[in-house]
């Protein structure tokens, strides 16, 4: 199920952060109560390999987010105890230490199933036992949300596995959105702040492309 220009879910989930604080978060609240955009996003595992290198992006980017008024979130299906082991443990060990942000822990997989984002191929029901089994790991893609200020979701993007993301497109994202909020104009492909956004009209696309 896409989200792209609905709510986001109203839904608390368990979240920690670097003091070792276990809280709920409600990721909608977050961008209505605070009047902000939101950057959600799934990562399949902690002490895994490609995750810490997106944590660690993430972090490195927090002040250009914050710049743009954008709350950034982690998540994935790990308890908060081992969530606070991995911020616990160093960079050079594979660790995400000096990671400041808020980071989800959807261990009851609540808000992750009603996403549709879980690695789940199959599910089996024994009518005998009344046992389901499912195929895949039950943990999350690599899913990204983009929620603005209304709690409206404007991005989401879902990467397999072994693709880590391009922090830099979504602070372009941001900027693309913020540009359409402030100036009603639409942006262009490969749109950058600075460049020509055009009219949303077939006068504003001919002149566009007339000169580019």
């Amino acid at each position: 199920m896409a989200f792209v220009g609905k709510k986001f879910p109203d839904l608390n989930v368990d979240a920690m952060n670097e003091m070792g604080d276990t809280f709920k978060l409600n990721v909608l609240e977050e961008a209505k109560n605070n009047n902000k955009k939101v950057l959600l996003f799934w990562y399949p595992k902690d002490f895994t390999f490609v995750c810490p290198t997106e944590l660690h992006a993430f972090q490195e980017a927090l002040a250009e987010f914050e710049k743009r008024n954008t709350i950034v979130i982690g998540a994935s299906c790990d308890t908060p105890e081992v969530h606070f082991a991995w911020l616990n443990t160093s960079k050079e060990n594979g660790g995400i230490e000096g990671v400041t942000y808020p980071i989800l822990a959807d261990s009851n997989r609540n808000l992750s199933s009603t996403l549709g984002i879980l690695d789940i191929t199959n599910e089996t029901y024994n009518e005998e036992t009344g046992i389901v089994t499912v195929e895949g790991d039950n943990v999350t893609y690599r899913a990204t949300y983009l929620i603005d200020e209304e709690g409206t979701v404007f991005h989401e993007g879902v990467n397999h596995m072994p693709v880590g993301r391009n922090v830099a497109e979504f602070l372009r994202l941001i900027d693309a959105y913020a540009h359409v909020q402030k100036n009603g104009e639409v942006c262009p492909a490969n749109w950058e702040e600075g460049k020509d956004a055009m009219s949303a009209n077939r006068d504003g696309v001919a002149s566009y492309l007339a000169s580019h």
